[in-house]
């Protein structure tokens, strides 16, 4: 399979409804690999992505994000880079995390269509064409890698990754088979509308998904650890959790979080309310019906219930206000920096005007 060269857009123009052509794009393809701490892959790894692309026809770039690595990877690097035009090297000052290398990379990719992959081999490069094969066909934006046979320890790898996945997959809607592995093919578009932070990484199916962009998998090859050792353990799955509340509140009410707050706040208030009205009328009522002024031998301050109605009062009223305040920075972060609330898959504009000709005279 060739893709030739996609920025040619005349020898595309047999496909232009399922290929769309990024305007920042000058290269076919921009592999994006984090770095940390993995010096004694890197040669190995350079040397199989040429391989697997070799026969593809590409104009092709390999960007490492070097993520504050202390055993000699950025050396590396630079090495490899020397014998190898393709390579380009970004070196963080610290440590930042794999979101912060993404970021990195997609902000540099002048690719139409973005690869990622982790650096320690386990991904394996020779499963690029088949992803550029998956997207050619035109119905999706972003491909999955689909770890079928995963080379990892069962206890501590699979078993949190199956949990986290189901986790994801019952709360966001989004039910991908394996969304924990690195390979994955995007359209340009799709990176240049992430925008990562955190350790957001873990959910970008989520993030492409909730964009509106489609979702497809392929099987891949996974191979176990060849040098290094693993970043990753069973804690993960708890920071997992802790974001997928992150995802949830961005995905319902990112552009709307009064709908939150009030919709916590408002019924907190009425209970409240209801409740302080009901000890107010009962004490009124009871002085009454007994003949008295109503408020000397009734203490309704001791009351706990009348706590409780104050401060469900209060929270409503809380709720409320957080709710206007994050209304207000939801309209200054759109509205300062320009950005829309929805994404356009494509526009097919209406035909142009026919200008009358005047007569000559």
């Amino acid at each position: 399979m060739t893709l030739g060269t996609l920025r040619d857009r005349d020898a595309f123009s047999h496909r232009a409804q399922h290929v769309t052509i990024h305007p920042m794009c000058t290269k076919d393809l921009s592999l994006v690999i984090p770095v940390y701490n993995e010096v004694e892959s890197l040669p190995a790894l350079t040397q199989e992505i040429a391989a697997a692309l070799e026969t593809q026809e590409l104009d092709y770039e390999v960007i490492f994000v070097d993520d504050g690595s202390k055993d000699g990877s950025f050396e590396l690097l630079e090495e490899l880079r020397e014998t190898d035009d393709r390579l380009s090297v970004i070196r963080f000052r610290r440590n930042y995390g794999q979101t912060a290398a993404f970021a990195a990379g997609f902000d540099a990719a002048q690719g139409c269509f973005v690869v990622t992959l982790d650096a320690d081999r386990q991904n394996d490069p020779a499963d690029i064409p088949k992803l550029l094969a998956r997207i050619e066909e035109g119905d999706c934006d972003v491909v999955n890698g689909w770890r079928q046979d995963r080379q990892d320890p069962y206890l501590m790898r699979k078993v949190p990754s199956k949990i986290a996945n189901w986790l994801i997959a019952n709360t966001t809607g989004v039910y991908l088979h394996d969304r924990g592995c690195s390979l994955r093919l995007f359209r340009a578009e799709v990176v240049k509308d992430l925008q990562l932070y955190g350790e957001m990484h873990r959910f970008i199916p989520e993030l492409c998904s909730f964009a509106g962009y489609s979702l497809a998998e392929v099987p891949v090859n996974h191979r176990p650890r060849m040098a290094g050792t693993s970043k990753y353990g069973i804690s993960r799955t708890f920071r997992v959790i802790v974001d997928l509340f992150t995802i949830q509140f961005l995905r319902l009410y990112s552009d709307r979080p009064m709908h939150l707050f009030g919709n916590v706040g408002i019924p907190l208030g009425l209970v409240g309310a209801v409740i302080i009205a009901f000890l107010g009328f009962s004490k009124i009522w009871a002085g009454i019906t007994d003949g008295r002024a109503g408020f000397h031998d009734y203490q309704l301050s001791e009351r706990p219930l009348l706590l409780l109605g104050i401060l469900l009062v209060i929270l409503g009223v809380q709720f409320v206000a957080m709710g206007l305040i994050a209304e207000l920075m939801v309209r200054t972060y759109y509205e300062s920096q320009g950005k829309h609330v929805y994404h356009v898959r494509e526009m097919l504009p209406s035909a142009p005007s026919k200008q009358e000709v005047q007569p000559e005279l």
